[in-house]
């Protein structure tokens, strides 16, 4: 029962929880839906004379996960799939090169899917009375709402924040404090679950909210 408080025990009285907190966030990629294709982005790097399989992207994009994960500030789209594609191809690339991947991968129709556990963990926080929330680096509100869509959980959010339309990005505190603001409560009010342990989940500490790393990799 983490995250909730109990009244005090009184006879002949059924006791009842009150919520501790009254919103939760959740980042998207890699929390809510699993969107990224290896065999796409190893066609792209053939494509460009990148020599590198589904399985040596899939774990170079775990490995760049991990570490770039804990250097400030986080490295730009291009730069992040430049350490990537060099990873995984074990070449030193241009940027030229990974801006070329990132244009074409950018060009993809974004298909994604729901992680097994989303939904009921959505519909009982809801049932719970908790309101619900967004905040993701990502293009902008628009595309992020579109995603949401195409997966059918856009219903469940009050509030949707994205680094591409805000102008500030995760782990800067603003973002996570903006969302805090739309939706009414104060951030220790405010619970946030992420998949990256220091661009999300010690970020969002850092912002004022309690927070869980999510780590769906197991590692």
């Amino acid at each position: 029962m983490n995250g909730e408080r109990f009244a005090p025990s009184v006879p002949g009285r059924r006791e009842v929880s009150r919520p501790r907190f009254k919103a939760v966030f959740f980042d998207v990629g890699g929390t809510l839906v699993e969107d990224r294709d290896f065999g796409e982005y190893a066609e792209i790097a053939e494509h460009l004379e990148i020599p590198a399989h589904p399985e040596a992207i899939g774990e170079a994009v775990r490995w760049a996960d991990q570490t770039l994960d804990r250097t400030d500030p986080r490295p730009s789209t291009d730069e992040y799939w430049r350490h990537v594609l060099q990873r995984a191809s074990g070449r030193e690339l241009p940027s030229t090169v990974a801006r070329r991947f990132v244009e074409r991968l950018e060009r993809l129709p974004r298909v994604a899917h729901l992680f097994s556990d989303v939904r009921r963990t959505l519909e009982r926080l809801r049932s719970e009375g908790r309101r619900l929330g967004i905040i993701s680096n990502s293009r902008s509100e628009s595309a992020l709402r579109e995603l949401l869509e195409s997966v059918g959980i856009l219903g469940y959010f009050q509030a949707i924040v994205s680094s591409g339309s805000e102008g500030v990005a995760k782990p800067d505190p603003e973002i996570f404090r903006r969302a805090v603001t739309r939706l009414g409560v104060g951030v220790d009010e405010a619970f946030y679950v992420g998949d990256l342990a220091y661009t999300d989940a010690k970020a969002a500490e850092k912002a004022g909210l309690a927070s869980v790393w999510l780590n769906r990799d197991g590692t």
